[in-house]
This record gives C-alpha cells, sequence and structure tokens, in this order.
C-alpha cells in the first residue's frame, strides 16, 4: 500500500519516490543510548526477486545481492551491530520476504532480521522493499521500499541501512549522506586542489572544480544541495558557492576584500565567513545569495573558522585575542563573546554537533595535532585521535562520529579518517588521491 510519495532526490535526473513507510507506534520504539549499549545481534539475508531481469545496472539477482551487502557494510561501520552468521540459514524465498520463518534467525541468534525484494518495473526502474523484524517476537517492526532507476539502487540501500540504524538506536540517518573535500595531486611546487564531493562510503565520486585554482574549506548547506568553499581563482582569496546538481559556481561577494573560511547558518540563508578589512581579519554574515557583510567581530586579532550551533543563535569561532588561538562562541549577531577552550594548547576548526551540546576541535599540544571534542560551555576537553597531525573535524549526520584529516607520517601523505565520538578505533577512508578539509553532509532528501 502505498502511504505517501516524496522525493529523494537532490541530484539532477533523480527519479527516486518513497513507496511505502510504516514502523510501530513510538512507544515500541527501542532508544538505547547507543554509546553504551549492547550491540544487537542482526541477520541480513541476501534480498529475493520476483523474476530475474536485466537492467543497465545488472541482472535484479546480482543486485539483491549487492543491495544485502551494502546494508551488511553500512550497519558493521558502526559499533551498535553484530552481523549473524546466516550461511547455515536458508535464503529466503520470495514469499518469506513479508513472512519470515523467525526460528531460523533464532537458531543463529539474530534479535533483527531486514528482508526485502528488488524487482524490475515496467518504466525501466526498480522496486526495492525492506523490512525490518523483531526476531525475538516475531513482529514487523519498520518497512521502506524505493522506486529508483537502476543506477540509484545504492541510495536505496543506504536508506534500508538507515532505517535499521535509526530505529535502533534512536539516532538521526546517517549512511545516505555525502561527503565534500579537498582532492590533492600535483607536485609540492605546482599544487592541484580539487573540490571532490563523494557518498558516505566514497562511491559516486564527483570533482566540482578542475583544479585552475586552488580551493580550501569546503562546507555544505544545511539542504545539501550548495557547498561554500574557498577559492584563490582569478589570484584573490574569496568565497564561492557550487550548485553540487548542476557544478554551475559563483563568487558569493562582488571583487573586494579577501574573505575565506565561509560556514552556511543552519536555516541556509545566512554565511558566516572571515574577512580581511583595512588589515584585520574579523569576522562577518552575508546573505547566502550575496549582499552586504554584517560585521561580527572587532578585535583586533584574527577570528576565523566560524561553525554555526544547530539553532542558529550562537557561533563557535577560533581568535588569537589572548595571545594564541583559542575557541570563542558569541550570539549569532555577535554579541557576547566568550573564550571556552582553556585546556592548554593552541585551538581552532571548532564544529559544533548536530545535536548542540558539544563542539570538536584541532588542539596543538607541543609535537601534536589532535582531535578532541568539548561540551558547548568548554567543559570536559578531552581528545578522541592520538595524532600526530590530525585536523579539521567534522561531525556525522547522527553525531556519533567524526571525520577528520590526517596527515601519514610515513608517506607524508593527507587522508580522511574517522573516529567515533567516544574515541576508539580510527578507520582510513579511501579516496582516490590525498585528501584534506572534509565535510560530512546531513542526509540526503
Amino acid at each position: 500500500m502505498i502511504i505517501r510519495a516524496s522525493s529523494l532526490g537532490g541530484r539532477a535526473g533523480l527519479a527516486v519516490a518513497l513507496l511505502f513507510s510504516t514502523a510501530a507506534g513510538a512507544q515500541d520504539r527501542p532508544a538505547p543510548d547507543p554509546d553504551s549499549a549492547a550491540a544487537v545481534v542482526i541477520a541480513i539475508p541476501p534480498l529475493a526477486t520476483a523474476k530475474k531481469v536485466d537492467t543497465d545496472a545488472g541482472d535484479t539477482w546480482t543486485l539483491a545481492n549487492q543491495i544485502s551487502d551494502l546494508i551488511v557494510a553500512d550497519l558493521k561501520s558502526t559499533s551498535s551491530f553484530i552481523i549473524a552468521n546466516a550461511k547455515t540459514v536458508r535464503i529466503p524465498s520470495y514469499p518469506e520476504v513479508t513472512a519470515p520463518s523467525y526460528p531460523q534467525w533464532r537458531s543463529v541468534g539474530a534479535k533483527l532480521l531486514v528482508s526485502g525484494f528488488v524487482n524490475a518495473r515496467s518504466d525501466g526502474r526498480l522496486t526495492i522493499g525492506c523490512y525490518l523484524y523483531d526476531v525475538q517476537a516475531g513482529r514487523e517492526l519498520d518497512r521502506q521500499g524505493f522506486a529508483v532507476t537502476p543506477t540509484e539502487w545504492r541510495r536505496a540501500a543506504h536508506k534500508c541501512a538507515d532505517a535499521a540504524y535509526t530505529r535502533v538506536t534512536g539516532r538521526a540517518p546517517t549512511f545516505d549522506s555525502r561527503i565534500a573535500y579537498v582532492a590533492r595531486s600535483g607536485t609540492d611546487e605546482q599544487p592541484v586542489k580539487r573540490l571532490a564531493v563523494m557518498d558516505f562510503d566514497g562511491a559516486n565520486h564527483v570533482y566540482l572544480t578542475d583544479g585552475a585554482a586552488i580551493v580550501l574549506t569546503p562546507r555544505w548547506s544545511p539542504k545539501g544541495d550548495r557547498i561554500a568553499y574557498t577559492s584563490f581563482e582569478g589570484g584573490r582569496l574569496h568565497v564561492r558557492i557550487a550548485d553540487v546538481d548542476t557544478k554551475a559556481d559563483r563568487p558569493l561577494l562582488p571583487v573586494g576584500d579577501d574573505s575565506f573560511a565561509p560556514a552556511f547558518a543552519p536555516d541556509g540563508r545566512t554565511i558566516a565567513l572571515s574577512m580581511s578589512v583595512g588589515g584585520n581579519i574579523d569576522l562577518f554574515a552575508v546573505d547566502s545569495g550575496g549582499g552586504i557583510p554584517r560585521r561580527l567581530t572587532t578585535a583586533p586579532s584574527i577570528e576565523t573558522g566560524p561553525s554555526y550551533s544547530p539553532d542558529g543563535k550562537r557561533i563557535a569561532f577560533t581568535s588569537d585575542r589572548s595571545g594564541s588561538p583559542q575557541i570563542y562562541v558569541m550570539d549569532s549577531d555577535g554579541s557576547n563573546q566568550r573564550r571556552i577552550s582553556f585546556g592548554g594548547g593552541d585551538y581552532g576548526s571548532a564544529a559544533w554537533s548536530p545535536d548542540g551540546d558539544k563542539i570538536a576541535f584541532t588542539r596543538r599540544d607541543g609535537p601534536l595535532i589532535r582531535i578532541g571534542i568539548m561540551s558547548a560551555d568548554g567543559s570536559g576537553d578531552r581528545i578522541v585521535s592520538a595524532g600526530p597531525d590530525d585536523e579539521q573535524p567534522s561531525w556525522s549526520p547522527d553525531g556519533s562520529r567524526l571525520l577528520f584529516q590526517r596527515l601519514d607520517p610515513g608517506s607524508r601523505r593527507t587522508l580522511l579518517a574517522m573516529v567515533p565520538a567516544r574515541g576508539g578505533e580510527v578507520r582510513t577512508v579511501i579516496t582516490p588521491q590525498s585528501a584534506a578539509d572534509p565535510s560530512w553532509a546531513e542526509t540526503q532528501e
């Protein structure tokens, strides 16, 4: 039954419609603390298909296996799930997708089951459905269904994984999201730095700039349709806006004072940035469509790296007004400026968490440059990466992980890495070349 229909788009030419989505009542929704709750054992068998049909992305039987593999990879990337060994269990038939045999899944210790199907449609698209079951209670918890072009099957798989992840952890979806970063190539004497975008798992990698001009500090808009970044195009340091779908690109401000380090406000209508005016670097706010910048700071020091709180009421930023770079917070109109970093060393790269409770940062302490987290009031300062050269943290959409730039001491190559927000094992994010300045977008609409 079609409950509602809406766009899953955000990319030109994408034709993805939500066919069905149901869930049990809020009173039935488990909401454990994902940082302390035990991992849930989940079974994810290959999806079924009513009939093997060739498509532009492969036949439906092959896609059914690829989709389940991607759901497994997504959920394994978190600490919230243990994937059940289902090799001894018979693969569900097409009718069993909506009527699972619970005893066989209990036999492998599964608490939850993700099952689904992929079918070819007469209009050339695919229908992909996925169901989440409580194996112990023997009942359906959630279902998701999508009509997608064959080449967009990965997005449907990510959304199926997001449904299970959100149901179990209570956190926001995270897998159907994208990462922007600066792709580095060339030589030290002639560096090439391009604005690049890829899916959360590294797929669908594209470049938005051609490398003719050096780019820095990309930052997503709240809707994930635009990226504000710093460019040296024309030999001038200035902020530009790139449209992710069309690759259209424009300067934010007319030719004038240098501008850099942009950050979108949560409503997408305002961008905070640094500007060099009269020999001093201060923070300004400007409409995202352009206009006259509004001054936010006036200290005789360097103010840069703004990051809005999720409610848009405050801005965290870096200033050296105290004699060394430290993190400050102010109201979004520039009032009530106050220092919040007092842990020793130099601080920078403030990044407000999605829930508004925490601020991630870079801290230089002697030879070590590491990633840390503090409460929004500056308390509870703690380091979550080992260094020795980690910078530019960016939160995952659900606030459970931090993506950052790391300089590999052996190869001297910059790469992207990811660490749980509570600390733990660091995982390298694979990119085609050296990578820096990551920005993790909200999940796609």
